[in-house]
């Protein structure tokens, strides 16, 4: 089965990078997670990303804050789809990572999810590698069907017990 390299700048992006493994191991997906600075080790980035491909790495996911190279050389080197996760920072509230990676210049496209969106980075390579993988898309429909379910349950009760006494209980 295909796998997707999960890549973060720093253990500080695991709390966020974690959703995309979670996600992943749910819906069945291989994958393999490191952390990787494209500014400190950039001759292991260079390695690490010119060579995924030969690992069976079909989907990068990427997640970096501040300056947040590391999506778009990852997309630079390595050939096959590349997806970013702006990292939550302190001076700016993860708008300057969510800038830097969704600024790429033609020909270098990253896909891009919200801040701190690691879950949402896990679904988007799932739904690339589902293209070609009829099994992974009904594993989808399935998780989208599970959430639709939830969010009915929930107005089900809100409607049979009244807004108060739900707010008690959650």
């Amino acid at each position: 089965m295909a796998k997707v390299g999960i890549l973060m700048g720093s253990d500080s992006d695991l709390g966020v990078m974690k959703g995309a493994a979670e996600i992943l191991e749910q819906l069945g997906i291989d994958y393999e997670m490191t952390i990787i600075s494209a500014h400190r080790m950039p001759d292991t980035f260079y390695d690490y990303a010119s060579h995924a491909e030969e690992r069976g790495i079909k989907v990068i996911i990427a997640g970096a804050g501040g300056a947040a190279h590391l999506p778009g050389m990852a997309a630079a080197i390595f050939g096959l789809p590349v997806v970013g996760v702006p990292i939550h920072t302190k001076t700016l509230g993860g708008v300057d990572s969510l800038y830097s990676i969704v600024q790429m210049p033609q020909g270098i496209p990253v896909a891009t999810v919200a801040i701190n969106g690691g879950v949402n980075a896990g679904l988007m390579a799932a739904k690339i590698l589902a293209v070609s993988d009829d099994e992974l898309n009904a594993k989808l429909k399935d998780y989208k069907q599970g959430l639709k379910d939830k969010v009915a349950a929930k107005a089900e009760k809100l409607e049979n017990i009244g807004y108060k006494e739900y707010l008690e209980q959650m």
